[in-house]
């Protein structure tokens, strides 16, 4: 915004301001004549971008807050929208936004919302109207550039915008046909104008190796490159550094140590060591990388890994919270290099009881760096395997994972919650293009990892909580009885037996019987998308999923911001010092924190649903098994089972038939065939269209199935967060109850 527009607002924020007419404004503000046109247009934007407005009589005031909802909007591809309410008293979801109702409304922006009309069922959505941006999430867009009659135009990526944007004369900034640009907004296109935007970034023609993580990154504001003084920060802690000096530290070099991590790990925040006594008590060492030694706090090199909060792990490039010759380096805990850490001792029980917990500013040497894939093999060894790790380690090994499986047993005893939902990893060529896409295994070799981290950060937040000091707990607050109720109805269509939603271990037994059925993915997903999303704060709210009072992130420094921040308050204490830090510091900390691990994990899936369409375009026409994962009156949303990927059979597409969604069980049927949509089913579908710069993938059915029979006990339902976008430009109409009602079906005709 301009600085006319600044100086307004600043006047309305003056306790004693009173609405007055702009040529009030003018002279209180001491403009002079010939700005008062500027200052007449700075005004204009600023009611149009509902930040002030204009009385009926001329007067300049701030706008009227009153039964306003607040919350962050997400516009579709067709130009409507929701906005989910940032108030938790605000119980009924998501608000729908008509594409007119949007105004200049961004996906991402904060904006403030008038209810319009209020939803009549659970499971509806009410309706309103954006009445201002409170905040702009980001101020420049990455798209596709081309030229259309004698000027330019970018088409953002995604369902940003649905028109492309101007952007000027053709080749501004030497721009050609197929570029891949960054822009800026001067002004967002609303349902009554167009946009308009200056290119300030070239990153290369679409398609070329490396311009999609570049277009990724800068649709995020990634930071990727470090500030000079704090590279040269770094490296004098390197030539500082001596391995052999580990004055004021607990020796622990010759102490048997392992890692296990992935086989392309890089950097090692963990390492672990295992003993056990004549009585049967297991003595758990974890020892975590010393970061604050070597990043003091305040310094340069501290504002940049606060800055960035978190490293981002792209499928083909790392962009690391802390310089290389950190994270790499002098912190990273690699086999046969002493590293300084932190180190924390537990002893347990026999039953996994913890008994006894101890920390010490520590110096280890690992003995041996494990492959998660090496040590599942020597805790699960094939018959006669050999092996050439020492026996010791072995031993260890297999006490370890013994330890590691009592210790999960009790976590589901207290009532932890175990989504599985693995993430997609994607294999890249030497050119960078998909090679290979699985899901990421989850076997009693990650667990064991696991349930260490999970024991030492519990651990920590205990020490810090009963010695009073204020540290960034990681926090997953309860979730909405409401949307418990909601998912509850939803799998009581499945057949399965839910009456107490609240209860931890009716949720726990309803993810346990579904998991290895066909409909794991949409129940596990369904409830994912009922509870609430984790959080840092200095508040101790506890962690709901994990059934922890006391919870924070201390296992990862390397790559974290709240763990380098929690690793000062032990040290501080350690050492007898009380750590200062302000409570409302520490809050603000927090949130930025939260934000940058959602835009860092945003970011990485986005790369990987680009990487993984990029490779299926060519591949239009050919057939894959799928399943059906979610069933709604548009379409059937899939995911490829060949290639974990995600599309939508359209229902248009569907064989020659009227189609409508049985209300109870969410099952698409054709009125005339017959033919049944189910949760679960394994169709075999066509690749149809892929749009790569929208995100997209279409899928059509190989073959029309024949009539199926009557549904089973477990009746295939669409997850409670789908919902049916409407048909444009007819208004919102509502979603049924998923109550019976005793009335007819909805019927959907396939469009010809």
């Amino acid at each position: 915004m301009d600085d006319l527009g600044e100086r307004v607002l600043r006047l309305m924020d003056e306790p004693d301001y009173k609405p007055m007419r702009l040529k009030a404004v003018a002279r209180r503000l001491e403009i002079p004549s010939e700005d008062h046109a500027a200052l007449r247009t700075a005004v204009k934007d600023l009611a149009r971008a509902g930040k002030i407005e204009i009385g009926r009589d001329k007067t300049v005031r701030p706008p009227d807050r009153k039964g306003l909802v607040v919350g962050v909007f997400r516009r579709a591809a067709r130009g409507f929208g929701f906005v989910k309410p940032e108030a938790p008293h605000h119980k009924r979801g998501s608000i729908y936004i008509a594409p007119r109702d949007a105004r200049d409304a961004a996906s991402g922006d904060v904006v403030a919302v008038k209810i319009t009309k209020r939803a009549r069922r659970l499971g509806e959505n009410d309706e309103g109207q954006v009445v201002r941006i409170e905040t702009r999430a980001v101020g420049s867009f990455v798209g596709l550039y081309f030229e259309r009659g004698g000027e330019g135009f970018v088409q953002v990526d995604g369902t940003t915008f649905r028109d492309p944007i101007p952007v000027g004369d053709p080749g501004a900034k030497g721009a050609s046909p197929n570029d891949k640009v960054v822009i800026e907004m001067v002004q967002y296109p609303s349902s009554t104008r167009p946009g308009e935007a200056v290119i300030v970034e070239i990153l290369g023609q679409r398609g070329l190796s490396g311009v999609d993580t570049l277009a990724v990154i800068r649709s995020f504001d990634l930071p990727d490159v470090f500030d000079p003084e704090a590279l040269d920060q770094a490296r004098e802690q390197a030539r500082r550094f001596n391995e052999d000096d580990v004055h004021g530290r607990l020796d622990l070099r010759s102490l048997a140590t392992i890692t296990i991590d992935p086989a392309t790990a890089r950097d090692f925040d963990d390492a672990i060591s295992l003993s056990r006594d004549e009585k049967g008590y297991f003595n758990l060492a974890v020892h975590i990388a010393d970061v604050a030694h070597f990043v003091p706090a305040g310094s340069t090199l501290d504002h940049a890994a606060r800055d960035r909060g978190t490293s981002v792990y792209l499928p083909d490039l790392v962009i690391p919270m802390l310089p290389e010759v950190v994270s790499n380096g002098l912190a990273s805990l690699q086999a046969g290099h002493t590293r300084y850490t932190l180190s924390a001792f537990m002893e347990f029980t026999p039953e996994g009881i913890l008994t006894d917990k101890r920390f010490a500013r520590s110096a280890i040497n690992v003995d041996h760096r494990f492959t998660y894939e090496q040590a599942i093999a020597l805790i699960q060894p094939a018959p006669n395997a050999a092996s050439d790790v020492a026996p010791e380690l072995v031993q260890m090994l297999r006490q370890m994972h013994e330890l590691a499986m009592i210790l999960r047993a009790r976590r589901f005893a207290r009532g932890a919650l175990e989504l599985s939902l693995p993430e997609v990893q994607i294999e890249l060529d030497p050119a960078g293009e998909v090679a290979a896409a699985r899901l990421a295994v989850n076997d009693e070799s990650h667990q064991l990892i696991e349930e260490f981290m999970l024991a030492a950060n519990e651990a920590v937040a205990s020490q810090l909580t009963q010695a009073g000091i204020v540290f960034p707990r990681r926090v997953h607050p309860d979730p909405d009885p409401l949307k418990l109720d909601d998912f509850a109805e939803f799998v009581r269509g499945l057949g399965l037996e839910l009456e107490q939603p609240q209860s931890r271990f009716e949720l726990q037994r309803v993810l346990t019987e579904t998991r290895g059925r066909p409909e794991e993915y949409a129940v596990h997903f369904g409830l994912l998308r009922s509870l609430k999303q984790a959080q840092y704060t200095p508040e101790p709210e506890g962690h709901y999923a994990l059934a922890s009072a006391n919870y924070c992130h201390f296992t990862s420094p390397i790559r974290r911001y709240p763990d380098l921040v929690v690793h000062r308050q032990i040290t501080a204490w350690l050492m007898g010092q009380t750590p200062r830090i302000k409570i409302d510091e520490l809050a603000a900390l927090c949130q930025h924190c939260t934000r940058t691990e959602r835009r860092a994990q945003a970011a990485e899936r986005e790369l990987v649903r680009v990487k993984l369409l990029t490779f299926l375009q060519p591949r239009i026409g050919e057939s894959f098994h799928a399943i059906i994962t979610g069933v709604e009156e548009f379409g059937l949303f899939c995911r490829l089972i060949e290639f974990p990927v995600d599309g939508l059979i359209p229902t248009s597409s569907l064989p020659d038939d009227y189609y409508y969604l049985e209300v109870v069980t969410h099952t698409l049927i054709g009125r005339r065939s017959g033919a049944r949509y189910r949760l679960g089913d394994t169709p075999r579908v066509r690749i149809a269209r892929v749009d790569v710069d929208r995100r997209q993938l279409d899928l059509v059915l190989e073959e029309p199935p024949a009539a199926a029979p009557e549904p089973s006990r477990h009746h295939a339902v669409a997850p409670p967060h789908l919902k049916r976008p409407p048909r444009l430009p007819i208004p919102h109409k509502p979603k049924p109850s998923r109550k019976p009602s005793g009335r007819k079906p909805k019927k959907t005709r396939k469009r010809r």
